[in-house]
């Protein structure tokens, strides 16, 4: 073997070595992601809370969802109230106001998602009823909204509350196979779809293992297991306590979605919000004066609670919820207030990781306070 060869073979040999360790280590570093998160955060930005999201709220987020614009019954969507009105999301969809928060978030590589919604039971029967056109009447409405706004992914959050026969399920998930194929015809991106803790224990009108093959993201709304309507205080996502301190709780609720769907495609939904209640007493759990309900944002909580020099205030293990208790003494009345806090969130995204989860969602942006938002940044990386 001569020399020349000798020194030609030695470098191909390094060359290949080389190459082979490049690969290897290409593989491990994080730039190799292409900015594609390992965790998916979508934060819910709603219409009316437009005045009050703020971009600084990106850095959070992967995917930012506008809620909503509304679907009729024959699959368009609605666009005006009566002659005199616009609906209200249809209308700040054309806004200067979102505009703006969309092209931020988009220029941030944040994925960019609408949300269609009913919780019309009558428009939601005439919708299925004939599944395959109203779907294809749906993309059709929503693809060039989709097309010049950036949107990569269309969330469907029908909300039906009546008793769903056998019949009302099939044509359900005939209207989501429908809605899936002609967004993948039209190249419209990924489709979403919203489901509530009871639709993976009940026949809902949602057949969660029937939609899952169809669906690339199922967000569960792990909120509002008690709410303004609720007969005693409680709270609104309690990450345990089942069967003792509240009827149904998130740990539960996510084990049996994830019996009828993979860990990969769902994702958590979590609220940034609680209620504030007038009650008969100071105690846990105690009575609710019916009509006085209302709704009690982290961050109106928060703020409420640096100004209450006579407020009870304490966190709950169990629920991984804060609670607050006061005598207002200009009318004597008693009031109780339930919220998430960061310690809160902070125990879902560790919930979440423990069960493998896509990711959580955000419901609502605007209803933040100063911190409760700090523990997705090393949640998402």
């Amino acid at each position: 073997m001569t020399k020349s060869l000798m020194v030609s073979l030695v470098g191909l040999l390094v060359g290949i070595a080389a190459g082979i360790l490049l690969i290897k280590s290409e593989a491990t570093l994080p730039f190799i992601k292409k900015n594609v998160p390992s965790k998916q955060v979508v934060g819910f930005l709603p219409y009316w809370q437009l005045d009050k999201a703020s971009q600084n709220e990106n850095k959070y987020l992967t995917e930012l969802a506008y809620f909503s614009v509304t679907v009729g019954g024959d699959g368009q969507l609605v666009k005006t109230i009566d002659d005199q009105q616009e609906e209200p999301g249809w209308y700040d969809l054309q806004s200067d106001k979102l505009t703006n928060l969309l092209r931020n978030a988009y220029k941030n590589n944040i994925k960019l998602s609408l949300v269609v919604a009913s919780g019309d039971t009558n428009a939601i029967n005439t919708m299925v009823n004939n599944p395959v056109k109203h779907a294809q009447t749906l993309v059709k409405e929503v693809a060039p909204i989709m097309k010049s706004d950036h949107f990569t992914d269309l969330n469907l959050d029908i909300e039906y509350t009546a008793i769903a026969s056998a019949q009302e399920r099939n044509q359900f998930t005939q209207f989501i196979q429908t809605v899936k194929k002609e967004i993948d015809n039209e190249k419209l991106g990924t489709l979403t779809l919203e489901v509530t803790p009871t639709d993976a224990v009940k026949n809902n009108l949602i057949n969660i293992p029937a939609i899952a093959n169809y669906a690339d993201t199922i967000i569960v709304m792990a909120y509002d297991y008690h709410s303004p309507s609720s007969f005693v205080t409680g709270p609104v996502a309690p990450l345990n306590g089942a069967g003792i301190d509240s009827e149904y709780d998130v740990t539960t609720a996510v084990e049996k979605l994830l019996q009828v769907a993979p860990a990969n495609k769902v994702v958590l939904g979590m609220p940034l919000y609680g209620y504030e209640w007038e009650t008969l007493n100071t105690a846990v759990r105690s009575a609710i004066i019916p009509g006085t309900g209302i709704l009690a944002s982290n961050n109106r909580a928060e703020s409420f609670l640096t100004s209450c020099a006579s407020c009870s205030a304490f966190f709950d293990n169990e629920s991984q919820e804060a609670f607050v208790e006061y005598s207002d003494p200009s009318d004597q009345t008693i009031h109780q207030l339930s919220f998430p806090n960061t310690q809160s969130l902070a125990s879902k995204l560790n919930f979440a990781n423990k069960e493998e989860l896509r990711g959580v969602a955000l419901w609502a942006l605007g209803y933040e306070g100063d911190t409760i938002l700090s523990p997705l940044l090393p949640y998402k990386q």
